[in-house]
């Protein structure tokens, strides 16, 4: 069922269905990415990454806001104790921005970190884990929509101002997740069609002993794997890029596939828990166009909220500087 969403509106979730809804108040956008929800502000953030602008989403009073940034940006998560700075990805810089979340630019940018030096790449996903440390994912270049250059990604950590790289040769690197113990790190590089598990030290911020857990096309689902997230019950949800939906499977038991809910836009991108009570999953898509398929308005490029789910989700982490 899709309807199309002025404000927020609470719903009891109690034996409903899923219900799918446009969120018109923010407008539709050639790249959304990295939703994140703040529980202090109760504010949703999210990028438009070709349109080198952060978001923030107040569903309380349906204000959208937006800065530019003036690079392709990927990746924004609040810092720890200040409402009005972030940490996010700019191409292949990881900086520090002020803003007050109204004006359309911000006070101040401040490179912090550069990943894949001497590259074309750029920064795609990120998310902290629960001592806020960051985690950001690269991709190799896109000289043309939709085709990205393979095995020249890479996985980084960053924390207390050192920045350690875990992984090499990905494709894309997308997904990151933890287990609410933290003793599991989830991450998918999109070329490969799967999803991984790693064993996570939280301490030390390494991770070990990788394995796949699910693999969308053994279960007859097109798209590829793109932004996940965690539920309180311990289930992952992830967009299917190209594949109009999302799932929801048990990473405790591999390849155990929970739900498919359809999304009216065919390239979703990420997804994020949010509201009040954690009970609101936002959806951002994408619009852009591939090989000459147009992606036309307003369900391409949206972003969507799904309620009616019997869950919710743990508060996102900031980052801890």
């Amino acid at each position: 069922m899709v309807k199309s969403h002025r404000r927020f509106r609470k719903v009891s979730y109690a034996k409903m269905a899923p219900i799918v809804e446009r969120v018109t108040d923010i407008p539709v956008i050639e790249l959304g990415e990295g939703p994140h929800w703040d529980i202090q502000t109760e504010s949703l953030y999210f990028v438009d990454l070709f349109g080198k602008a952060i978001h923030r989403y107040v569903p309380r009073t349906g204000q959208c806001t937006k800065a530019e940034v003036g690079k392709h940006v990927s990746v924004i998560i609040p810092i720890k104790g200040n409402c009005q700075q972030f940490v996010i990805g700019l191409e292949r810089e990881l900086s520090l921005v002020t803003w007050d979340g109204i004006s359309e630019k911000p006070s101040k940018i401040e490179k912090i970190a550069d990943v894949d030096k001497g590259t074309q790449n750029r920064m795609n996903d990120g998310k902290c884990d629960a001592n806020g440390r960051l985690w950001v994912g690269t991709m190799g270049p896109e000289p043309i929509n939709g085709h990205v250059e393979p095995d020249l990604g890479s996985l980084y950590s960053w924390n207390k101002g050192k920045l350690q790289q875990h992984l090499t040769n990905l494709g894309v690197s997308n997904g990151l997740a933890w287990s609410s113990d933290s003793k599991k790190f989830y991450f998918t590089d999109t070329f490969t069609y799967k999803v991984d598990e790693f064993d996570y030290d939280i301490e030390n911020g390494t991770i070990s002993n990788r394995k796949t857990i699910f693999t969308p096309n053994k279960h007859g689902i097109k798209g590829s794997p793109d932004g996940m997230t965690i539920d309180v019950d311990g289930n992952l949800w992830m967009a299917l890029f190209n594949g109009y939906k999302i799932v929801k499977f048990d990473p405790r038991k591999p390849e155990t596939l929970l739900k498919t809910i359809d999304i009216p836009a065919k390239q979703v991108t990420s997804l994020a828990w949010g509201g009040p009570q954690l009970d609101i999953l936002y959806v951002t898509t994408a619009g852009f166009t591939v090989d000459g398929e147009v992606l036309p308005p307003p369900d391409h490029g949206a972003t969507y909220q799904i309620t009616g789910l019997g869950t919710k989700g743990l508060p996102a982490a900031s980052c801890v500087l």
